[in-house]
């Protein structure tokens, strides 16, 4: 079996493992998915260590078991989003010593690795650090500066960070299901992957991701990342406010949500009439579809309202020629382009995760926009400058991909965090 890689989308409502492999035509077969219900995370956020290992368990076990012949997920690429996570955008600068060497690899790892050196908030951890343009000689504009000459090598950073205790959590459940973390993926950046091209990327474009407790924001322009952003509002929100305005339960207001919700009140008729069934003997309520879209329209032109705060506030609201691309569960939502286009006045289309995706894939509902940040991280891994080995089907090419996995891997997120706080807490002293 050729080189693995797994996906784990650690959710507010649904925890999904997602295997995949690379085709000899560079696209991406996804060869089983396993999906559970997510109990123990509240807004992108573990808040139960063991409900979220009892779920990542059955989710891990049901890919496994869809997948012909002997398959094991031992290490997975996890997703960490939720309303701690912050960017801001830094200049780093680096002086070279040898004048005769052309800028090469080691000088621009160098001035990323020098970013991780500056200092947080307390309890803040960097977790991303992406070059969006450098920077040699004062000359600028420059995407790649390997192979240049020059002496003074700077870049334009977009820098990502996040509570160092929600990152150690969610490695916390990892570890007690019995699997390794490899790498650590901003959820954004993982879904615009998986639904974004690369015209889109480079004419401007703003991916939402509406997750269920969060709403994610990855923001790029001429093909550079340009914002990143996490609202604390998504799918499961708009569920309580059905819950609360028609006095029903949870899971009935999920249900009428999903089946006969719409993002416009307008679009639906006055007339049409939903029965749920009453509690022990109760009488059935009856619900105007027309009522419920008033509800979830009101909701969704909040969200919408904090995305194109954050699009404003960005400074790149008039050069996002590719638009909005919305996707995650609530993207599902009927009319939910109609609205975004209403209030931000951009196109907008829904977002699914099948621009990379073999035609061999057959996993069912897959393109789904709901899966998109778990085929994400599945790209990302298979994009990394090393290879994460997520599966095994025999023990000898196991063996051979786990030395070159430890050869090549420059150490896990959490080692970086272990040495680089004990660095920075030496050098301030």
């Amino acid at each position: 079996m050729s080189e693995i890689v797994v996906g784990l989308d650690i959710g507010t409502t649904k925890i999904a493992c997602i295997v995949g492999r690379k085709t000899e035509h560079d696209k991406i077969e996804i060869l089983s998915m396993g999906k559970s219900e997510s109990v123990g995370v509240t807004r992108g956020v573990v808040s139960n260590i063991e409900k979220t290992v009892q779920s990542i368990r059955a989710a891990v076990e049901e890919a496994e078991g869809k997948v012909d012949g002997e398959l094991q997920v031992r290490v997975v690429n996890v997703g960490i989003a939720g309303q701690h996570i912050n960017s801001l955008q830094h200049r780093g600068m680096l002086i070279r010593g040898n004048l005769d060497r052309e800028i090469d690899q080691t000088d621009v790892d160098a001035l990323i690795e020098d970013m991780y050196k500056l200092v947080m908030q307390p309890g803040e951890e960097i977790i991303h650090v992406l070059p969006q343009e450098y920077i040699v000689d004062s000359e600028q504009g420059i995407k790649d500066p390997i192979g240049m000459a020059g002496v003074r090598l700077e870049a334009n950073f977009h820098i990502i960070t996040g509570q160092i205790a929600a990152a150690k959590n969610i490695k916390k459940c990892v570890d007690k299901g019995g699997l390794e973390v490899d790498e650590m993926i901003l959820e954004p950046l993982a879904s615009s992957e998986a639904v974004l091209s690369e015209e889109e990327k480079e004419a401007g474009v703003v991916l939402v991701d509406i997750g269920g407790g969060t709403t994610d924001i990855a923001m790029f322009q001429d093909g550079i990342i340009r914002h990143t952003a996490v609202i604390p509002f998504g799918g499961n929100i708009i569920s309580e406010d059905i819950k609360e305005g028609c006095t029903i339960m949870k899971r009935q207001a999920e249900l009428l949500k999903v089946k006969f919700g719409s993002a416009l009140a307008s679009e639906c008729q006055e007339n049409e009439i939903v029965c749920i069934p009453g509690l022990r003997g109760r009488e059935p309520k009856e619900i105007s579809v027309r009522n419920l879209a008033s509800i979830i329209q009101a909701r969704m032109e909040e969200i919408i309202e904090h995305v194109y705060y954050e699009i404003k506030n960005s400074g790149f609201e008039k050069k996002l020629i590719g638009g909005i691309v919305v996707t995650g569960g609530g993207a599902q939502l009927k009319h939910i382009t109609q609205l975004f286009e209403y209030i931000t006045g951009m196109d907008t289309r829904i977002g699914y995760p099948n621009e990379h995706l073999a035609p061999t894939t057959m996993v069912d509902n897959i393109t789904s926009p709901m899966y998109a940040t778990g085929i994400g991280l599945v790209i990302k891994g298979f994009q990394d400058s090393y290879r994460n080995i997520g599966a095994e089907s025999d023990t000898r090419n196991s063996d051979n991909a786990a030395k070159n996995h430890s050869s090549k891997t420059k150490g896990s997120f959490f080692e970086k965090i272990l040495t680089k706080s004990r660095t920075w807490f030496e050098e301030e002293d």
